[in-house]
Order: structure tokens, then C-alpha cells, then sequence
């Protein structure tokens, strides 16, 4: 069963192929990928850590399924108000060989219990108005529309379960 995990060598071949496909699919350099394959034991160890990205503490994890890697999360432990306007708490990508098989719907689930042992309640997530799978993905999980700035959806998500 797919998981979330910290970033890990085991997953070597399937990441840089599925990072370099995402990249050339989004138009975006591969450059980095590149730089990665060159040393991804120490790529991987520099992504293991809490990083400071967009001015705020970052956990990164990757979801994986044995050696193969499915996507990555990226949980962000506080806003700033550039993320309260787009990207919020939680940002994830499901590489393209693996979307449409519900990865991403489990990988926010599994995204929402690390944010809950971060100490967070309840988190903000964000997507593109435009972005139907995305939107699909945040509301199957307890997201519910609370408004739209600048063409971004803005969900909050409750951190644990919620009797109903």
C-alpha cells in the first residue's frame, strides 16, 4: 500500500523519471532533475530535513509504493500571507504515469495526520479555481469551499477525523 515517507534512496530510478516527465510535461527546466541523478544520495538527504521555503519551515515527504514513487507533499507548518493567498499548508504533485488512480486523495489524507502531529488543526489548502481534479481531491477529504482570491480555492481541512 502506498505511503507517505521521508525522502529516500530506495526510489532513485522512479523519481528522476517521473520528476523528469512532470518537468517536460510543465514546460519546466529538467536541469535540477539532472543535478539530482548526478548525487541523489546527498539530494535526498538535503530533502529529508525541515527546509525553509517561501519563508516558513517545509516538510517534504514523498508517496511511495515499494521502490516506486508516486508523488510528493509538501507540508508548509505555518502561513505566510503570500501562502494565505495561494499554496496554503499543503502543496502535492502525483508525477503523470500515476495520476487518475486516486493517489492524490491519499496522499492529502496521509498529508492531513503528519499536519495533525505538527500540532496544526486545521490547515489551509489551495488550488487553481480551474483545477476540477484538485477540487474533487480537497473536498473527498473534509475540504469545504470557503472563498476565492485571485483565481485560488481556498479549502480549510480539519486535521483529524470529524464524527458525523
Amino acid at each position: 500500500m502506498p505511503q507517505l515517507t521521508l525522502p529516500t534512496t530506495q526510489v532513485r530510478t522512479s523519481y528522476l523519471t517521473g520528476e523528469t516527465e512532470a518537468a517536460t510535461q510543465e514546460g519546466l527546466s529538467t536541469a535540477w532533475v539532472e543535478a539530482a541523478a548526478a548525487d541523489f544520495t546527498s539530494f535526498v538527504e538535503g530533502r529529508r530535513t525541515v527546509r525553509e521555503l517561501w519563508g516558513v519551515p517545509v516538510t517534504e515527504l514523498w508517496f511511495v509504493d515499494g521502490t516506486e514513487y508516486l508523488g510528493t507533499v509538501l507540508i508548509r507548518h505555518r502561513l505566510s500571507p503570500a501562502l494565505a493567498r495561494a499554496g496554503g499548508h499543503i502543496g502535492y504533485h502525483v508525477v503523470p504515469g500515476q495520476r487518475r488512480r486516486g493517489h492524490a486523495t491519499q496522499m492529502l489524507a496521509q498529508a492531513l495526520a503528519v499536519c495533525q502531529q505538527l500540532g496544526l488543526g486545521e490547515v489551509l489548502v489551495t488550488c487553481p479555481v480551474d483545477n476540477l481534479a484538485s477540487r474533487r481531491v480537497i473536498e473527498a477529504n473534509g475540504g469545504a469551499p470557503a472563498r476565492i482570491v485571485d483565481g485560488e480555492a481556498h479549502y480549510w481541512l480539519p486535521t483529524s477525523k470529524q464524527d458525523t
